[in-house]
């Protein structure tokens, strides 16, 4: 089996206070970081058991609140990495964890898809975290969120960011983008157009509930995180009888991490080897 696999345990907490964010400073409680803790340490068992040996996985952690600041996230991402039936596993992230435990991960399977928030954190501080990445050989993208305050700060980034590295830019939720402003963040972001407004995907084929499926931290299997009807659970099996294509019965996805698995889109072309760290075949 090939399989894709997002998984979003319990951790809602964050050490930046973006104001468009709800989990913005959120705390969680000790009890809280327990449960996740074991929730994603189950799933690592379960990702790493001698017979999920016969298939071929991907993962992406896909957490509501920063996970590269919690030791166990750091480690479940270093031993999947080691795993040679993962093809890759990638984290997103806002960067501001250390970067000198990836000397311990696999750098041809561990990548991070890693978020610049202007005013969270000293620029150079974030660059230099980036270039470390680079200099150790670490697949990445970094982005930004598309508001208008933060055009400065992206050109800032393409023109200090290593060439090879992508610069993506998310449509800013909320935020009608002019045609103008499109031009501009376009000029920065080629793909961005792809962000600008959110795909009509109702009866439409995604790969979703097929070969890409979403895990909470109880095993709950989902077809992606935007559709909440179950498939069953991951350490039961039972989520697998239900794997088979079906049309996406939302009326839009608005969300890269959805949208990309849109069969009506060229992105897997687009993104080639990189779809789950958002690293395009030919940045």
């Amino acid at each position: 089996m090939d399989l894709t696999i997002l998984y979003r345990g319990p951790l809602a907490s964050c050490d930046y206070d973006c104001p468009y964010c709800p989990f913005a400073k959120r705390r969680d409680t000790p009890e809280q970081l327990r449960a996740d803790r074991a929730a994603l340490e189950r799933f690592t068992g379960w990702a790493t058991a001698p017979d999920r040996r016969g298939d071929r996985l991907s993962v992406l952690f896909t957490p509501w609140g920063e996970g590269l600041v919690r030791s166990w996230y750091r480690r479940a991402l270093v031993e999947l990495s080691h795993q040679p039936h993962i093809a890759r596993v990638a984290i997103q992230t806002n960067l501001s964890c250390r970067t000198d435990w990836l000397a311990e991960a696999d750098p041809d399977t561990v990548a991070l898809w890693c978020t610049y928030h202007p005013g969270q954190t000293p620029y150079e501080r974030f660059l230099a975290k980036v270039r470390d990445l680079a200099d150790r050989g670490v697949r990445h993208s970094v982005g930004i969120v598309g508001l208008p305050g933060n055009l400065e700060h992206a050109r800032r980034l393409r023109a200090d960011l290593p060439g090879h590295v992508y610069l993506w830019v998310n449509a800013a939720e909320g935020h009608t983008c002019t045609d103008e402003e499109a031009a501009q963040w376009t000029a920065l972001d080629p793909l961005f157009p792809y962000s600008r407004h959110p795909h009509r995907s109702a009866g439409l084929p995604c790969r979703t509930g097929e070969s890409v499926i979403s895990v909470d931290g109880e095993g709950t299997v989902r077809r992606c995180h935007f559709v909440r009807s179950e498939l069953g659970n991951l350490y039961d099996g039972s989520y697998r009888a239900a794997l088979a294509p079906r049309p996406c019965p939302l009326a839009v996805c608005d969300c890269h991490i959805g949208y990309v698995h849109l069969e009506t889109l060229p992105l897997y072309d687009v993104f080639a080897g990189g779809v789950l760290e958002r690293v395009p075949a030919s940045p």
